[in-house]
């Protein structure tokens, strides 16, 4: 069964900078595409972020700010959150869908607070 942790969440000022990390377990991780999705107060989970062996896929919210990355070796997906403002707040939860078939693995989520 494959899980997702996720860590790096926290209080962060306008214009400043974040690293979000999700660990994997319990699955081939080369064989998922992950992502970075986001839940704002009152509002629905929008993908912020996705990786695939076609490459990368940001929100237009968050292009050229944030970039996502992998690293197969140590089960692990990235999102390098920069220039944040006080709308990227939200919970982010990583997402990892298997490529071959229809499954889908969720983290728990972390929180984000972009806030002076």
């Amino acid at each position: 069964q494959g899980r997702l942790v996720e860590s790096g969440g926290g209080l962060v000022q306008p214009g400043g900078t974040l690293r979000l990390t999700c660990v994997a377990s319990g699955m081939t991780f080369s064989d998922y595409d992950m992502g970075w999705y986001r839940q704002a107060p009152g509002k629905q989970r929008d993908m912020v972020a996705r990786i695939t062996r076609d490459g990368t896929t940001y929100a237009d919210s968050v292009q050229g700010r944030f970039t996502i990355s992998r690293d197969n070796s140590k089960k692990m997906a990235y999102l390098q959150l920069d220039r944040v403002k006080p709308d990227d707040t939200g919970v982010y939860y990583c997402n990892a869908h298997y490529t071959r078939g229809p499954l889908d693995y969720w983290g728990q989520g972390t929180q984000v607070t972009v806030s002076a």
